[in-house]
């Protein structure tokens, strides 16, 4: 055993090397360095003002990252948990697919047949699945090429969208807008805010905000679209945009808008049909094919060539249908109801027409033959006879007796829809048109068609006004005339007359039980029609008149009730009513109102195969011309005049509105069978017939005979 004692312990192993070999090898290692090190070294070394410098530019920008990254974090975090928000009060899918503020009404004619809709038209709930393929290619096309592989949101989109923006001269938020379907869908879905009565003055103001683009709002919609992206399908997503975009003619959601259009179910459109509902996403009720049908073709072109561009239609077939558009269903064609419908729709209740929240089904009066051939016959006579500018209009209303409406023109466009209404709302003085109210008055309190007044000069004191002396149109005065003779020739004075006879108060009661509701002039000039109505409401007067006595309500609502249901909600609220003259008085005034057309001012009005009874009508200045007439069948009324109160010129009711009445009579009686007016001829008064007087020499003996009877009884019988 060895001792080491006196010597130290190695730790370490023998280099493997010998000293002088270690030695010479170390030297190089520790003295060499590379040359990029080196460089390093040198430049670590560099100092002065480019050196400082330096270093506080390279201390910058690593600042900027690492603030840069952090703040890219925490907006991660608070996207990703606003995402996570928005997700978890996303609703269930179903609940998502009819999204409409209101109800539809849809109106039926006499015949059960639809002829206008209004509200928000919902066809039924489809799914991207179940509408026609080339549907949901052309809405992809058009309105987000990039759909199917987007987050929800495409910044390349909104990039284009700004720029082309700032191009245009607008703001970067005005105009283009990239957004995507999604986007577009979460829109549509309000952000998932419920409309609140409490918070809006009116649905239009929330529908407003919904579709407000400020940034704070794009920032939002963003949001929510990518927590869309995260709880439905790209399909599911879709189905939701296309059972709420808006598509033209009150039609939502593709079903409603394929049957409105086309008549056929949105599974059934060929490419030039769905090119045509995808374009009107742009601008739906500008684009509407009801509106305008070229420009929605033109429109429809364009989609055409997006879905051959993007590989859903061969060239072949994009030319095809572009040069075979899609046009109209001969049923929507006919659609629109024009002012019968507006006016039903504001005859029923609010909360079942305008502001229903329900899908309601409204049952009317309407015949739409009728209406058809009273809007071509007043077309018809503007073109030939109204100078071309001029601004008078007209209105034209054609019920049954009962006070069914029929037909209604409310202007010169005969089809317009949502305009001013003369027909039920303009209040118009009615002139001459009144004064079978005033004859009406007297035959109720017995007098005779054949009963005469004087026409003659005649003046009246009115308290407060002075002396006024009325006057007939044609300045001349008849002496002795019949009632009837008065009438018929619309003479002025003796209306006066026999209203002031009978009893200016009877008068207005007669005529407000006939309808003619309105404050009445209480004054002499009552009789001459001061007063003012709507043609509608003398229409329905003169109605009472035919049917025998009895008031009428005019009325275009017959049944309504919710759509899928049979049992009615509301009825009629129209019809005959109470008696308002003896049936022998309104018989006796319907053949003297007969007299006027066959003997008098309205003569124009004649038809040549059955007996017509009407009154002409022309207003103070001739602001107003009427004809109001009927056969045994129907009452038309027809007014003519300006909007602002401007006279006619040279329009009385004997002229245009006659001619108008027989031109839109002619259409209505077409084909009906002839019957007689419910009139009755009054019996002229017996004349005691002459007795025959004796001969000269038989009255001398009668006379002689007479003196001798005398005698003897003064004689005392000798």
């Amino acid at each position: 055993m060895s001792s080491s004692k006196g010597k130290s312990k190695r730790l370490v192993a023998d280099s493997r090397y010998p000293r002088g070999a270690a030695t010479s090898k170390a030297k190089p290692t520790r003295t060499r360095k590379p040359a990029a090190r080196r460089k390093t070294t040198t430049r670590r070394k560099r100092g002065g003002i480019l050196g400082f410098f330096g270093g506080l530019v390279r201390w910058i920008f690593r600042l900027i990252w690492r603030v840069t990254l952090s703040a890219t974090v925490v907006v991660a975090l608070i996207l990703g948990a606003a995402v996570l928000y928005v997700y978890n009060t996303l609703p269930e899918l179903n609940t998502l697919l009819d999204g409409r503020a209101r109800g539809s009404v849809t109106l039926l004619d006499r015949n059960g047949d639809v002829f206008a809709l209004r509200g928000d038209q919902f066809g039924g709930v489809v799914t991207a699945e179940t509408v026609s393929e080339h549907l949901k290619n052309a809405v992809v096309a058009t309105e987000d090429r990039r759909f199917y592989w987007h987050f929800g949101v495409s910044p390349r989109g909104v990039a284009s969208a700004v720029r082309i923006n700032l191009r245009e001269g607008r703001g970067p938020l005005s105009g283009h807008g990239g957004s995507t379907i999604t986007q577009q869908t979460a829109k549509l879905v309000c952000l998932g805010v419920k409309y609140d009565p409490d918070v809006w003055k009116s649905e239009a103001d929330y529908v407003s905000d919904c579709r407000a683009s400020s940034l704070t709002r794009k920032a939002r919609e963003a949001i929510y679209a990518i927590a869309m992206e995260a709880k439905y399908t790209k399909n599911e997503i879709l189905s939701i945009y296309l059972n709420r975009a808006y598509m033209g003619g009150g039609a939502y959601g593709a079903e409603a808008a394929s049957q409105r259009y086309f008549a056929k179910p949105a599974a059934a459109l060929n490419p030039a049909e769905a090119a045509m509902l995808a374009g009107l996403l742009t601008a739906p009720s500008v684009l509407a094919p009801t509106s305008n049908l070229k420009a929605s073709q033109d429109r429809a072109a364009t989609v055409l060539r997006l879905m051959y561009d993007q590989g859903y239609l061969s060239e072949a077939e994009m030319r095809q249908y572009q040069d075979d558009p899609a046009v109209l269903s001969s049923g929507a064609q006919q659609l629109g109801g024009g002012y019968f419908a507006d006016w039903v729709m504001q005859s029923g209740p609010d909360f079942f027409t305008r502001d229903t929240t329900e899908d309601v089904v409204i049952e009317t009066t309407l015949d739409q033959r009728i209406q058809q051939v009273t809007a071509a016959a007043v077309e018809r006579t503007f073109a030939e006879k109204v100078k071309a500018g001029s601004k008078a209009q007209v209105a034209v209303v054609v019920m049954s007796a009962d006070g069914a409406v029929r037909g209604m023109v409310g202007g010169r466009d005969t089809d317009a829809t949502g305009l001013f209404n003369r027909a039920s709302q303009a209040v118009r003085q009615t002139g001459s048109a009144f004064k079978p109210f005033v004859y009406a008055t007297a035959l109720e309190l017995g007098y005779s068609p054949l009963d005469t007044v004087e026409d003659a000069p005649y003046c009246l004191n009115i308290p407060g006004s002075g002396q006024w002396c009325p006057e007939n149109y044609s300045r001349r005065h008849y002496g002795v005339v019949t009632l009837t003779e008065a009438l018929k020739k619309s003479l002025n004075v003796p209306a006066v007359k026999v209203s002031e006879t009978v009893g200016r108060d009877l008068v207005i009661r007669v005529a407000r039980d006939f309808g003619i509701y309105r404050e009445l002039t209480d004054s002499p000039a009552l009789a001459l029609g001061a007063s003012e109505a709507t043609l509608l409401e003398m229409t329905g007067a003169y109605a009472g008149i035919l049917n025998g006595g009895s008031s009428v309500t005019p009325y275009g609502l017959r049944v309504l009730r919710l759509k899928g249901q049979n049992d009615p909600l509301m009825g009629s609220g129209g019809g005959i009513g109470e008696r308002v003259v003896r049936e022998e008085a309104a018989r006796q005034l319907v053949w003297m109102m007969h007299k006027v057309v066959t003997e008098g001012t309205g003569g124009r009005a004649a038809l040549p195969d059955r007996q017509v009874a009407g009154k002409t009508g022309t207003s103070t200045e001739a602001r107003d011309a009427w004809f109001v007439g009927f056969t045994a069948d129907y009452v038309t009324g027809v007014w003519m005049g300006y909007d602002d109160n401007t006279p006619l010129t040279g329009v009385t009711g004997s002229g245009l509105p006659a001619e108008i009445w027989h031109e839109v009579m002619l259409g209505v009686q077409e084909g009906l069978p002839v019957q007689p007016l419910p009139m009755s001829e009054p019996v002229p008064p017996k004349v005691p017939e002459p007795q025959p007087q004796p001969e000269p020499q038989d009255r001398r003996r009668q006379n002689q005979s007479i003196l001798e009877q005398v005698l003897r009884d003064i004689l005392g019988g000798n």
